[in-house]
């Protein structure tokens, strides 16, 4: 159960929009989850408690907050969201989508019609997920199956059932919407410039500007950082830790953009993982099998880019890449001397000092990535190897870029994961190819040098043997994709045909 002891949590109101009214909880406490506020709280039981870590789904709501002046959705887990996160959002469950006369939802009766429900436990996360594909595709049209196993990447059935889930993906968009479910956007959207702003002071704080943000931390060094709490929601839950005060990054407008300039692109803190993933394919669209492979879609909308990289978990899927693509942070303080704000850039593999340890200030905070655009001569490939293919945690993460000019590699930068107490970046190896003709000999010199660079442990995702085994082969099939040959990932393959 996700429920624990938590009287020793400050409290602060709470407010967000549901059901065509405001919802108020007049004390909830700092580091309570939605999920325990949805369930415990209002007894919206639909919404189910599954793994309590963002990995099955079942809890899976959706969010709609104003964008651009217009309502942007997103399904998220309730389990690891903290429920102060949606102050001021609207917060759809699985209860709200039929119509008062017991009328369903197209997603929900196209589940019906397709046999998509079997032990039932998972549904109301399928129903949620699809009903955010639902709405973003202007009721259902032209989702595809493909756009559906996106969409459903984060929600796991324990029944096999996945086939006729996926049948009714595409059959919804055919189904009339009874008026009383249909989402009225206008109105939303009203009632959401009714509810007043979160607490200044309170022991959740969610600044709105970047100065007040950097204010904030200054005046409580001591706080628990946060943007997604795609980690720290599993610290709550799974090691029953509590955070008596928490400042949450997300709410700062300025970190919620991606800025393009001639030579980067700037990633704020505060932009999710899907948006921020975007940016990258956008710039470089071999990305983009990688990009999906980030987690589920509800931890990628929930968890930042910068809440990734500022975490430095050394099995992290971001850092790696953005190691190689030679990206930097920019790290700011609020400086009380000068009524200013001050800041200071690295490399990104330089932030860290230790397993999830970093060289920031205590009254410093990560506000932005730096990503080098990319260059004509540039190649790029990056590779996770995990047991599932899916929503699943690396045991090796191997990203390089390489500048190879007439059959010699000039410049080369490795990032790797999983294979160290950081994130790392792999500068021996980079040497075994700098300056090099680009050629099987140089490859399999550079490949014994990359097995050897590292000293990998062994656990329950993969040995140290078969750590430094991979790294070795992911960079001899780089060299085969560089020289034309084809069939050598997975996701090239085509599953159902060869089933």
């Amino acid at each position: 159960m996700l429920t624990r002891m938590s009287l020793s949590i400050p409290s602060q109101p709470l407010t967000f929009w549901r059901r065509g009214q405001p919802v108020t909880l007049p004390a909830v406490p700092a580091d309570r989850p939605l999920l325990q506020v949805l369930r415990e709280d209002l007894h919206c039981t639909g919404t189910k408690e599954g793994c309590g870590e963002g990995d099955c789904g079942a809890c899976t709501v959706v969010l709609g907050e104003a964008v651009a002046g217009r309502l942007a959705l997103k399904a998220v887990n309730a389990c690891i969201k903290m429920a102060h996160a949606v102050h001021g959002q609207a917060v759809f469950t699985v209860e709200d989508l039929a119509a008062p006369d017991g009328a369903l939802h197209p997603v929900q009766e196209a589940l019906v019609q397709c046999h998509g429900s079997q032990c039932g436990f998972c549904t109301p996360g399928f129903v949620m997920s699809l009903y955010a594909l639902y709405e973003t595709t202007g009721g259902g049209q032209g989702v595809t199956r493909e756009s559906a196993q996106a969409a459903l990447s984060g929600n796991l059935c324990r029944c096999t059932g996945y086939r006729p889930i996926l049948d009714a993906a595409e059959r919804m968009g055919e189904l009339p919407c009874p008026d009383a479910s249909r989402l009225d956007e206008a109105a939303v959207l009203r009632g959401l410039r009714t509810l007043g702003p979160a607490p200044v002071d309170g022991p959740y704080q969610r600044p709105t500007t970047l100065e007040a943000l950097l204010k904030a931390r200054a005046a409580h060094p001591g706080a628990q950082v946060i943007a997604g709490t795609t980690d720290v929601g599993l610290w709550i839950t799974k090691l029953h830790k509590q955070y008596p005060q928490l400042l949450d990054v997300t709410g700062a407008a300025e970190l919620r953009r991606v800025e393009t300039y001639p030579h980067h692109i700037a990633i704020g803190a505060g932009v999710s993982l899907t948006d921020a993933y975007a940016a990258l394919v956008a710039e470089r669209p071999q990305l983009g099998s990688f990009a999906r492979r980030f987690a589920g879609l509800p931890v990628r909308n929930a968890g930042t880019l910068g809440g990734n990289v500022a975490n430095g978990s050394p099995i992290g899927d971001s850092m790696p890449l953005l190691i190689a693509l030679g990206a930097s942070v920019v790290l700011m303080r609020w400086d009380a001397k000068r009524r200013a704000i001050a800041h200071r850039e690295l490399l990104l593999e330089d932030l860290y000092s230790g397993y999830r340890q970093n060289v920031m200030r205590a009254d410093e905070l990560l506000c932005w990535v730096k990503v080098p655009r990319p260059t004509a001569s540039e190649f790029l490939r990056v590779d996770k190897v995990s047991k599932r293919f899916e929503d699943d945690i690396s045991a090796v993460c191997l990203a390089v870029r390489l500048h190879i000019e007439h059959g010699v590699v000039r410049e080369a930068r490795i990032g790797a994961g999983g294979v160290a107490a950081t994130p790392a970046r792999a500068r021996q190896t980079e040497a075994a190819l700098r300056g090099q003709p680009w050629n099987a000999d140089t490859v399999m010199a550079a490949a014994a040098v990359l097995r050897a660079e590292f000293q990998p442990i062994s656990d329950m995702r993969a040995s140290a043997d078969y750590r430094r085994a991979v790294l070795g082969n992911l960079l001899r099939r780089l060299w085969l994709e560089h020289r034309g040959v084809k069939g050598l990932r997975l996701e090239a393959a085509d599953l159902e045909a060869l089933s």
